[in-house]
This record gives structure tokens, C-alpha cells and sequence, in this order.
């Protein structure tokens, strides 16, 4: 039985992960350097697993702090500029018509998410909410998605995380949940489990979630 829906946040909901890499791709390139795209990979969903500055050359490292605010600030831009994940706003209209419970589930800070949620107007949609200032240890490990099965007060296994990337995915289902993959541009190529349930995208709705997943809702 399925009681909740669990979403990450970063390139699930909001592609953030594919505008960030393609400016830090591009700063790389202004400076004869290329970003692999595996590298990157391996810090999505997650912190401190990859460090892009290691890759750049020591005259931009020196001026790392004037880069990177200008960086961020194009990186912003572009995310203020950039709508939902096609077809989740639909999923979350869907779900609650089904009495499905929704949480937010993420390895960034409420610093973070909160102004986007506000942004494209999702605030109190979800719950509860698990983020990096509520936990030890972000994703791979299971802590945050423990944490969120704890506040909506259901076991994992009637809980369905959806996820965008490897690492994600990887703490949802050592948690327990089910474990529907979305993943995007960026994290397309990652080597999710072949256990793992996979959709391109949101456009299927509910429905399609629910039969990748082979749960079925409360009746």
C-alpha cells in the first residue's frame, strides 16, 4: 500500500543540476579545460564527493572568490528563469486528489529551496520536509529519507521516493521506499540499479508513476 510520495528536490522538481553543470561546463572551456561529465556526476545529489575547482588552473583558483560569486549569480539567473520539471505540477495536483501525503526530501538547505518553492508558489504543498540542516549525513546516505518517513510517521515501505540521480536514489531505497527513477539531462547516463523503476519524465502523471513503481494508492 502506498501512503506518501517523496520527492527530492534539485533536478527532480527544478533542473538546477543541468543549468549549474552546463556554467560550470562553460567556465572550464574558457580556460581550454573540459568538465566530464562522470566527475560531475558524482557530486549530484550529494556534497564534498566532487570538487569542479581542483579541475580549474591556479590563476582562477587564486581568484576563486570574485569566480565564484559571479558563477552563482549566473547560476541563479538561469534557475529564476527556468519552470518545473514538466508535468510535476500535475503529479502533486494528482496525488492529493488520490489522498496521497507529499514530503520533500533533499541534501540542500531549506537556504536553498525555500525561495524556489515560494517562487513557483509550492509552499506548505509539502508535509514535511527533510534537508541538510536536519541531518548528519545527505545522500547516499539513508538519514534523510528515515527522517522525512519519521515525521509523516509511516514505515518506508509505504512511502515512494522519486529521484533524479544515483545518489539519491541509492539513500531512498537503503532507507526502504520504493524507488522511482526521473532522471535528467545530466544524470541520464548514471548506472542506477536495474531494480530501480525509470520514467523520462513527469508527463505520464500519477498513473504512470504508480505503474512503474507496482504500488497501488489507499482506497
Amino acid at each position: 500500500m502506498l501512503r506518501a510520495l517523496v520527492f527530492d528536490f534539485d533536478g527532480t522538481i527544478l533542473d538546477t543540476e543541468t543549468l549549474e553543470f552546463r556554467r560550470w561546463e562553460g567556465l572550464y572551456r574558457q580556460h581550454g579545460r573540459e568538465l566530464a561529465l562522470a566527475d560531475w556526476q558524482r557530486g549530484v545529489g550529494t556534497w564534498d564527493a566532487f570538487d569542479p575547482w581542483l579541475g580549474l588552473p591556479g590563476e582562477v583558483q587564486a581568484r576563486r572568490e570574485q569566480v565564484h560569486a559571479d558563477l552563482h549569480a549566473q547560476i541563479v539567473a538561469d534557475i529564476q528563469a527556468a519552470d518545473l520539471r514538466p508535468g510535476v505540477r500535475e503529479v502533486f495536483v494528482q496525488a492529493q486528489a488520490a489522498g496521497l501525503r507529499l514530503a520533500l526530501c533533499t541534501s540542500s538547505s531549506h537556504s536553498w529551496i525555500d525561495p524556489w518553492l515560494a517562487q513557483h508558489g509550492l509552499e506548505g504543498l509539502f508535509e514535511v520536509t527533510a534537508t541538510r540542516d536536519d541531518v548528519a549525513r545527505v545522500k547516499p546516505d539513508p538519514e534523510l529519507y528515515l527522517l522525512a518517513c519519521a515525521r509523516l510517521g509511516l514505515p518506508p515501505a509505504e512511502c515512494l521516493a522519486l529521484e533524479d540521480s544515483l545518489n539519491g536514489a541509492t539513500a531512498a531505497a537503503v532507507a526502504g521506499l520504493r524507488v522511482v527513477v526521473v532522471p535528467n539531462e545530466v544524470t541520464a547516463s548514471q548506472p542506477f540499479l536495474p531494480g530501480w523503476s525509470r520514467l523520462d519524465g513527469f508527463a505520464g502523471g500519477l498513473e504512470a508513476l504508480l505503474r512503474a513503481a507496482g504500488v497501488t494508492t489507499p482506497s
